[in-house]
């Protein structure tokens, strides 16, 4: 890389991730307040709402950190064989970046009512506690991702203590 291009990766890939980290609080603040709220039309819009997050927010910069994280590996002296934590985090995103995918292939807004004692009913989609259950496990990857980053634990893998 040109000398203020690694800057320019880190920059990047600091941004998506931490954006990505944003957007699973906030679409685990939404999916929680599906869950609690007693009115179908508000539930709708929760969901309605989530919905949006996946698409227009969450999944592009999932791609983005993935991306820059790769070219943030392969260009710079880390590499992505050479530090276990570095395989480590490349995995875990794999890995998020997967189940997200598969979540989003199989979301289904679901159909929300109320049944006459004035309790909320769900049909279809993943059911009311999905959406939480899957930010959640989100949360604790991405952080886990972001505490591999700060302690770098673990050194060198044999192929990077063969080159270098």
């Amino acid at each position: 890389m040109t000398p203020g291009l690694p800057k320019f990766a880190l920059t990047a890939h600091i941004t998506t991730s931490v954006g990505w980290l944003g957007a699973v609080v906030g679409f685990l603040a939404h999916a929680i307040a599906s869950m609690t709220i007693q009115d179908a039309q508000m539930i709708s819009s929760a969901y309605f709402f989530i919905e949006l997050t996946l698409w227009y927010v969450l999944l592009p910069l999932c791609v983005a950190s993935l991306v820059t994280g790769l070219i943030q590996y392969l260009g710079t002296k880390w590499g992505l064989f050479q530090h276990y934590w570095v395989l480590v985090k490349f995995l875990i995103t794999v890995f998020a970046t997967v189940i997200l995918l598969t979540f989003m292939r199989g979301f289904d807004l679901p159909t929300v009512a109320v049944e006459t004692t004035g309790s909320v009913v769900y049909s279809g989609g993943h059911g009311a506690a999905s959406p939480v259950v899957h930010a959640a496990g989100g949360l604790v990857v991405l952080l886990v991702a972001v505490v591999l980053s700060v302690y770098k634990p673990w050194g060198r893998t044999p192929y990077g203590r063969r080159i270098g």
